[in-house]
């Protein structure tokens, strides 16, 4: 990686399917991506189902990269992973509905984007046990701009039901 590379973390979740095989494929593609390297990755996680609670657990994980690629490249890298994992989000499907794979920009460095279509840092990080989990095993001291360090963001959200997965 060059001196212009950022440390982007993401989020990975499913339901639908073999999630697991979906996620490792996605670590897979993340280091396949241009100028990008996967650093760290969590465990798999089982979490409850948020939002809509009758369907199946999901099956959520972390991942940090280093890129060169610009946080509007990496999204839409990040969203052709999704197609080719079966996620179509241009059909109609209820929000926090059921999904094969869900890949979230969750940060990208220190960056503060909010604009249609990319919002970083992502704007329920810092209330999601689903997401919270899985990061702070890997970047427990990172700082989430506006909302403070991850661990201390986990310390105030409910983990009931969240277990690791092997």
């Amino acid at each position: 990686m060059n001196s212009s590379s950022v440390h982007a973390c993401i989020g990975l979740g499913g339901n639908l399917g073999d999630v697991a095989v979906a996620i490792e494929s996605a670590f897979a593609a993340f280091d396949a991506l241009p100028g990008t390297r996967l650093l760290l990755r969590s465990r798999l996680y089982r979490t409850p189902a948020w939002g809509i609670i009758t369907q199946p657990d999901f099956i959520n994980a972390a991942a940090m990269l280093s890129t060169s690629l610009s946080a509007d490249a990496l999204l839409a890298e990040l969203l052709w992973i999704e197609r080719a994992a079966g996620r179509d989000r241009d059909e109609p499907s209820e929000r926090w509905g059921p999904r094969a794979l869900d890949l979230d920009l969750l940060l990208y460095g220190d960056a503060v984007i909010a604009r249609p279509g990319l919002c970083v840092p992502h704007p329920h990080l810092h209330e999601r046990a689903f997401v919270l989990v899985p990061l702070v095993e890997i970047v427990p001291d990172t700082l989430v701009p506006g909302h403070g360090r991850v661990d201390a963001l986990l310390a105030a959200v409910d983990t009931h039901g969240i277990e690791a997965l092997g």
